[in-house]
C-alpha cells in the first residue's frame, strides 16, 4: 500500500512536528511518498510584476535550499521526499489544497499557529482554511 502525505512546512516548530508525525502515520505503509510544501508570497499587492517575479526566484531558491535539509533524513529512512515551494499565491490554504487535489494526496499535516480571535479575523488562518477546504484528511498539529 501506498500513503501520499503532503506536509505544509514554514520552519516553524509546528511543521517540524508534522514532519515527525509523518512517521507515524506511515508506520504500515510499504511506499511512503512525502511532500514538503511551502507557500510564499513575496509581494503586496503594489510590488511591480518584474521586481516580484525575481523576489520569487529568489525567495523560491532560498526556501528550496531549506527543505533540502529536512528532506535527508525522510530519504534516509526510504521515503520518497518531494520538495515544492508555491510563490505568488495570495492564498496558502487554497495554495495547498490545490496542491493536494492536483497530487491526489491522501493525508494532510499542517501545524496550527493558534492565532487569537482578532488576528484570525483579519490574517486568516491556514490551517482552518486547509480543513474546511481538502480534497483528502486533514491532521492539525497543536
Amino acid at each position: 500500500m501506498t500513503i501520499k502525505m503532503l506536509v505544509a512546512f514554514d520552519g516553524s516548530e509546528l511543521s517540524k512536528q508534522a514532519l515527525a508525525e509523518v512517521r507515524n502515520q506511515a508506520v504500515n505503509a510499504e511506499d511512503k511518498e512525502v511532500h514538503i510544501v511551502q507557500v510564499a508570497n513575496p509581494a503586496g499587492p503594489s510590488t511591480f510584476a518584474a521586481v516580484s517575479r525575481e523576489i520569487s526566484k529568489e525567495m523560491a531558491e532560498t526556501l528550496e535550499g531549506d527543505m533540502e535539509e529536512v528532506k535527508k533524513e525522510l530519504v534516509q529512512e526510504d521515503y520518497r521526499v518531494i520538495t515544492k515551494v508555491i510563490v505568488g499565491k495570495d492564498n496558502p490554504g487554497v495554495a495547498i489544497c490545490e496542491y493536494a487535489k492536483e497530487q491526489d494526496m491522501d493525508l494532510i499535516i499542517i501545524g496550527n499557529r493558534k492565532l487569537g480571535n482578532v488576528k484570525r479575523l483579519f490574517l486568516g488562518s491556514v490551517s482552518n482554511n486547509v480543513v474546511q477546504n481538502a480534497p483528502c484528511p486533514v491532521l492539525v498539529m497543536k
